[in-house]
């Protein structure tokens, strides 16, 4: 349970989840995502987890236990798989520039600089291709030693100690919002609904972001209802994983608008929120060194526990599939993220592919991270939906759905919800971004 916490609190929640909620109409786009939580995310959370208990094997073997012979329904594990090694070979690049700010903000680099200046580091760091290169091998490594110990000695022993470690860091720091002026301005901007800055395309950022955020369509889930017994209780298992995401969701926000508000700064700022100007707001308050460092280290905290699943999703399909042991997968999966990550690492110093943005309209890193949030994961949503809906035995998914709980009067309803519902909704994603029309 916890090891699936750490994966759906990512960074994610931390920085995008706050600025989005600016773009979209504060309250009414709050209330739209945690719709899309409840009404699409728990169904399909559901469906992958039970997919991969009822089959006790990982997103390939899972589609191959009940895909009669039929090769061609493995895509949705493939997706998932790609999805998941994409992801992190530009993920430990993002995470590594935390680690890089962790130690900035020990040596109080932000001391006597300007907002202006202080953007300059973050300039600095990413066209630093060494520097960068540095930071995402140092984040790959101890993503790969957490991993190579396994499930119940790695990814569930520091699962148990991160997501404690961040939920402490980031209540300490949402404590300290509520002392600052802006606390108040933060709130209202948070929950007060803003129908003119709502549009209907806001309904499907809302529904993507339901999907990052509970890493749904990586194979995660289905990787880790493989380990879990017969007798656990899945949709207790997702209330409380829907639950810590709306909680922490909502500790993000308030933790950042209201330093945000204090000085009076723009709140979609987006990724700039973290590294551009924070650490400005930080360097005006008392404690600023402690301060910055703590946020930092809970960005960190938030990459890790995302970035293992990311590995151990890979590795546990490749353990499956070539019957090798899982050391080997997962020190070979890392060096190849690593490798994999490499043109993510140089994207901003244009050291590799300098032409790269002038072609594909965006750097390197950013083209991965458009190609696996508007196709990939969606497109491997809507094959697990389809799979689990509509080719897995009715028999089998009821007595897997009822197995640790009785929830016979539930079924139908989720069943419902997996066969039509998420298949129309991510079809309806899916059309939108191919730009074949617009909506609002």
């Amino acid at each position: 349970m916890l090891a699936a916490i750490g994966s759906t609190i990512g960074l994610g929640l931390l920085w995008k989840f706050p600025y989005v909620i600016g773009q979209n109409g504060g309250g009414i786009f709050l209330f739209t995502y945690f719709l899309c939580l409840l009404l699409i995310g728990v169904p399909l959370f559901i469906a992958e987890v039970l997919l991969g208990r009822s089959s006790q094997r990982a997103a390939l073997g899972a589609f191959s236990t009940y895909a009669k012979g039929r090769g061609n329904w493995l895509i949705g594990g493939y997706l998932g798989i790609i999805a998941s090694f994409v992801i992190m070979s530009f993920y430990s690049v993002i995470a590594g520039w935390g680690m890089s700010y962790v130690l900035m903000s020990l040596n109080g680099f932000y001391a006597g600089k300007s907002l202006e200046q202080v953007g300059a580091v973050f300039e600095t760091l990413s066209h630093s291709g060494t520097i960068t290169m540095f930071w995402h091998f140092m984040f790959t490594a101890i993503t790969m030693l957490i991993v190579v110990s396994g499930v119940r000695q790695g990814i569930e022993y520091w699962s148990k100690i991160m997501v404690k470690i961040l939920l402490i860091l980031l209540i300490g720091l949402f404590l300290y919002g509520t002392t600052l002026s802006g606390f108040s301005k933060a709130l209202h901007f948070v929950f007060y609904p803003d129908f003119n800055s709502f549009k209907l395309s806001s309904m499907l950022e809302a529904l993507g972001l339901a999907f990052l955020t509970l890493s749904l369509g990586q194979g995660i889930m289905i990787s880790y209802g493989s380990y879990l017994k017969k007798n656990e209780n899945i949709l207790k298992m997702a209330a409380v994983i829907v639950a810590s995401v709306m909680c922490v969701a909502i500790l993000a926000a308030l933790t950042i608008f209201p330093v945000v508000f204090t000085f009076d700064l723009s709140p979609s700022s987006g990724p700039g929120l973290v590294f551009k100007t924070l650490p400005y707001l930080f360097a005006q308050l008392p404690g600023s060194m402690v301060l910055s460092t703590l946020f930092f280290t809970l960005f960190v905290f938030t990459a890790l526990t995302s970035a293992v699943p990311l590995i151990e999703v890979v590795a546990t399909n490749i353990m499956e599939k070539y019957k090798i042991e899982r050391k080997k997968a997962v020190i070979w999966v890392s060096v190849c993220t690593f490798i994999c990550g490499i043109p993510s690492a140089l994207a901003y110093s244009t050291d590799l592919f300098p032409q790269w943005q002038q072609i594909f309209r965006v750097n390197f890193l950013d083209t991965l991270n458009d190609l696996v949030s508007n196709w990939v994961i969606p497109f491997a949503g809507l094959v697990t939906s389809i799979f689990v809906g509509w080719v897995m035995e009715k028999s089998v998914m009821k007595e897997a759905f009822t197995q640790g709980g009785d929830y016979s009067l539930l079924y139908r309803p989720w069943r419902f919800f997996v066969r039509w519902v998420i298949p129309a909704v991510i079809m309806l994603i899916v059309v939108q971004k191919s730009g074949i029309f617009s909506i609002g």
